[in-house]
């Protein structure tokens, strides 16, 4: 279950993200509550899966799912470069977070 929360909290930290993006695209109040659900939810559930996974692992992975999922919402969304390095290397953090979900 602690990964499941781990999993969630990441979802909350692209959510963060996306609302810091929105602050800076316009400054209102909705994109305000937008950045300080999405870090709040992802701080809540951080915490509660650093009650059973290792400090090391829960931050690395979270800032892992942080990182890809930023990165993929810039592609998708915000039409943000594609190139296949910057594909290459998200993979690389993808496949960095799984390895030590794995060794965990």
């Amino acid at each position: 279950m602690a990964w499941i929360f781990l999993v969630m909290a990441g979802f909350g930290e692209v959510v963060g993200v996306i609302g810091i993006n929105k602050v800076n695209q316009n400054k209102n109040i909705s994109s305000l509550l937008i950045l300080f659900s999405g870090f709040l939810i992802s701080f809540v559930f951080l915490s509660i899966a650093m009650e059973t996974i290792r400090m090391s692992t829960a931050y690395a992975v979270w800032t892992g799912i942080g990182t890809v999922g930023s990165a993929l919402i810039g592609i998708l969304i915000y039409n943000e470069s594609a190139d296949w390095r910057r594909i290459v290397f998200i993979a690389m953090i993808l496949s960095a977070a799984i390895g030590l979900k794995l060794i965990s």
